[in-house]
């Protein structure tokens, strides 16, 4: 009877076989690290190759006004934008600013949600990085009563 450590042990022993042999995805561990660690929205666009970003009407963003508990904030991005590759959302103040990444393609509807920690008041963004470079967003600042960060 193996113990769970040694199926872990050779659960990622397989995996990392996988990885090596290219039958396993290899964007399935894809991470863009300049733009986890950036410290603000127009460092996040730019580590995704996009210009300066532009404030939008065509993206949306859906927060509270105000979220009693900051460990738990639901979000809502979306646009009806076509030739979106990439739907953000940041918060400004929090220790990583960006706080999910989803991929758009045609078959896939820009309309994504998602909870955040958020650690205190801050402007939380919805961006749009279009194909051709661009980057669309809007804003809204989210008033943060208990932070979710340790804060």
């Amino acid at each position: 009877m193996q113990n769970r450590r040694e199926v872990l042990k050779q659960s990622m022993a397989v995996a990392g076989l996988l990885g090596a042999t290219g039958l396993f995805p290899q964007y399935a561990f894809a991470f863009n690290k300049n733009a986890f660690e950036a410290k603000s929205m127009a460092d996040v666009v730019k580590a995704y190759g996009a210009g300066a970003p532009a404030e939008s009407k065509d993206v949306t963003l859906t927060a509270p006004d105000i979220a009693e508990n900051g460990a738990v904030v639901p979000m809502a991005a979306a646009t009806g934008l076509s030739g979106v590759k990439h739907l953000l959302v940041l918060v400004e103040k929090n220790p990583n600013t960006l706080v999910a990444k989803f991929d758009v393609t045609d078959a896939v509807e820009a309309n994504f949600s998602t909870r955040a920690k958020m650690s205190q008041t801050s402007d939380v963004y919805a961006v749009a990085i279009m194909n051709d470079g661009k980057a669309l967003y809007t804003k809204k600042e989210v008033k943060v009563t208990l932070g979710g960060c340790g804060g």
